[in-house]
Parts: structure tokens; sequence; C-alpha cells
């Protein structure tokens, strides 16, 4: 039994081929929200950058959780995944959301969150989704995530005196300026991904309390926007994604401030999908 599994956001996708319950391929390509990119783009994605790079395209089961991925957008994807791979079983392709509660919580029921470039979180039953509060995206919404942090950032570092000292050092070692970003932010594609690249530089200054503060008011906000509606405060809460990965502090400290404790905290939950597929 051969399983091809993807874990994809709007930056990356993280795939692993398993044969016989084992993880015999592990590779990454650019990210595949439908909602961002055509399907001749998503198409040609796994044409050029995941077909070279696999074993055999002869796979018995597909099981995609992608960013994006509603009911409406999925049969895109499903389309991109058959154009390019000789499918016998199975093709499903679902929400990241979906994913991350698998292969976090696995069989067992809890609340789990995605924290990376956009974010999302979910009450999970062990199997399904119960309730979703909708992450609106980063103009709406996204609290959290590394786009909206990297709003706060930018914005703070252009209006607060406290920041200008980082803002010089952040413009010097970017190579930009304040028009460059504006125009990156306004008038080019994927503007949420710009935002999130700012976080390297964040993560390296946060000895700045300003700085670190605004860390932690971004998570503050998650919690109350995204995890206060379901009304367990009974639950750890399970992150998976890059923001939960390398600010573990700041969030645990916002967790504690906001009255909820941390569960698990993965980077990817490829690990956990294999396992839940297995």
């Amino acid at each position: 039994m051969t399983i091809l599994l993807a874990d994809s956001g709007s930056t990356k996708t993280d795939w692993g081929l398993v044969e016989n319950n084992q993880l015999i391929k592990k590779l990454r390509t650019a990210g595949m929200n439908p909602f961002q990119m055509s399907e001749e783009a998503i198409t040609a994605e796994i044409r050029d950058h995941l077909v070279p790079e696999l074993p055999t395209t002869e796979i018995d089961e597909v099981h995609f959780y992608g960013a994006g991925c509603t009911k409406e957008k999925q049969p895109v994807v499903e389309r991109a995944l058959r154009a390019n791979l000789t499918i016998k079983g199975e093709c499903e392709v679902a929400s990241d959301m979906l994913g991350a509660a698998r292969g976090i919580c696995g069989h067992k029921p809890g609340i789990a969150c995605i924290l990376g470039t956009g974010s999302n979180s979910c009450s999970y039953d062990g199997s399904q989704l119960v309730k979703n509060v909708s992450p609106l995206g980063f103009i709406l919404g996204d609290e959290g995530s590394g786009s909206v942090l990297g709003r706060m950032f930018l914005n703070g570092i252009f209006k607060n005196p406290k920041l200008a000292a980082l803002r010089d050092k952040y413009l010097e070692e970017t190579h930009q300026t304040q028009a460059d970003i504006i125009k990156k932010v306004y008038n080019e594609p994927m503007a949420n991904r710009f935002l999130a690249t700012t976080s390297p530089f964040i993560i390296e200054h946060l000895d700045n309390p300003t700085l670190r503060q605004l860390v932690i008011d971004n998570f503050r906000q998650f919690f109350r926007s995204n995890i206060e509606p379901y009304g367990r405060k009974d639950l750890p809460v399970h992150f998976v994604g890059s923001m939960a990965f390398h600010y573990r502090s700041q969030l645990e400290e916002a967790a504690r401030l906001e009255g909820y404790t941390i569960g698990q905290t993965m980077q990817s939950p490829m690990e956990g999908l294999i396992k839940y597929h297995s």
C-alpha cells in the first residue's frame, strides 16, 4: 500500500510518501492554496516540482490537506493531482485544519490550531471537525499568524518611536524602503506571504520588550477571537505550525494570561498524519 500525504499551507507544501506504513520519501514544494492559485498553476507545481522527485507516480491513496481547500475548491486540487499521478484508490482533498487535527490529536477529541502564515482552529471529535471559527484571512482575521504579526511589526516600526532603531536595522538588512514595503503589500500578489517574511527578523530581536509584547498581544487576540467561542477551557489547546513552534515561550505566556493550557506543539503534522492513516 502506497500512500501520498500532503500538508499544504499558503507558503509551502510538505509531502510524505508512505509505503507499508513507513515513510520512504519526504519533500517540499511551494504552497498550493486554490484561493490564491489557478488550477493551471497548481497542476504545473505538481508536475514540475513534485513528480520528478517521486520514485513512482502510481499511488494507492492520496490525502491532501491544504489551506483554502473548501468544498468548492477541493475539486480543483483533485483534478491537478489526478492529472499528474495514477491514483488507484481514494484521492481525499480536505482542509489543512482537518489535517492538523488528525495529525496532532490522532483519534482523540481536542482543540487543534494552526499558526503559520495564516491561522485557524477547530474543535475535533477524533475523526472530523465539529466546530470551526472562520479565520477570515489576514485582512479580516488570521490573529496569531505570521502575516498578522508582520502587519503589526511593520505598523509598529513606522509609527512607534520605541521601535525606530529596529526600523532602521530592518530596512538596512532587507535592502528595502518604506515605499518598497507599501508596494509589496498593496500592489503585488501574495501580500500575506511577504508580511510573514518579517518573522525571522522578529525572532532575532525578541530581547526588545516592545517587540516581545507585540508577539504576545498577537497570540492573546488569537485566543480571544478563535478559541474562546468553543467554551472549552477545560481542554488543552494543541498547535501545529511555524509560529507556534518558534514562538513557543510567548504562546505559553499568552495562553496563561487568557486562562488556557497548551498541549502538544508541532512544526508539522506530518508525523501524526502518517500514524493516523496507518
